[in-house]
């Protein structure tokens, strides 16, 4: 039978969500839980890979399991083994064709950025101190609906078979007069491309780039056009459908 499970955690030490040879992962320590509570070796699929650093207020795996599970009590005991930075909200059997990854519609992530030093800030969202276009940001973060392949945005020499994906969200929200977050929904990402596209609308906010030359940057399909990654301890896996 198969399961989802749905949970969340903070990123921040852990070395993204897929097991790595040199550094804890979110994957790892599920997989350890699982395992000891099932009484069985147990292997699980995540929805994505978020990067080292990146949170997940809304993360999905599946794990195959012959027998029955109480969803209700398997939540509650992961909850009380795993660690505090890790927190399961449910698990439930799901059909077996259904995939935690390829089942998935879309994902939405949230890029978190502050303009005043701000103590409670400081861990998750990213501090900038320079003005900011944001009416001319959102101008060229709507170009990205108009395309299909983010080349440009996906992390040099990536292991990757197309980088085609459909962007149906994108756009900047102000929370506050000092804090802001980027919003982008799509079918699926590239590797580092949210970080990517932040660090690169965030050049069209300060004026160095154009939104003709934000144009030609995706069209171009070159990393090395686009802007710098942003720091991942900002960026939240905030949704993700199915």
């Amino acid at each position: 039978m198969r399961y989802f499970i749905t949970l969340s955690y903070d990123g921040t030490r852990f070395h993204g969500w897929q097991i790595q040879p040199n550094g804890i992962s979110v994957q790892e320590e599920l997989q350890r839980g699982l395992s000891l509570l099932l009484r069985q070796e147990i292997s699980v699929t995540g929805a994505g890979r978020t990067d080292a650093g990146v949170h997940a207020r809304m993360m999905v795996a599946h794990f195959d399991y012959e027998g029955e599970v109480d969803g209700k009590q398997l939540t509650y005991k992961l909850n009380k083994l795993l660690p505090q930075d890790i927190a399961i909200q449910k698990v439930e059997q799901v059909e077996d064709d259904m995939h935690a990854r390829f089942s998935a519609v879309s994902r939405t992530y949230h890029y978190y950025i502050h303009t005043a030093k701000s103590p409670f800030h400081r861990h998750y969202s990213c501090e900038l101190h320079y003005p900011l276009n944001f009416e001319l940001m959102n101008e060229a973060a709507r170009m990205l609906l108009e395309y299909e392949d983010f080349g440009a945005f996906c992390k040099s020499h990536a292991d990757v078979k197309t980088t085609v994906c459909y962007v149906t969200v994108a756009r900047w929200h102000q929370t506050s007069p000092d804090t802001w977050y980027f919003e982008i929904t799509a079918n699926r990402f590239l590797r580092n491309m949210v970080r990517a596209v932040v660090g690169t609308l965030i050049e069209v906010g300060r004026g160095r780039l154009s939104l003709d030359e934000f144009r030609r940057v995706i069209e171009g399909k070159r990393r090395s056009d686009a802007g710098e990654s942003m720091p991942g301890n900002a960026l939240f896996l905030e949704r993700i459908e199915y």
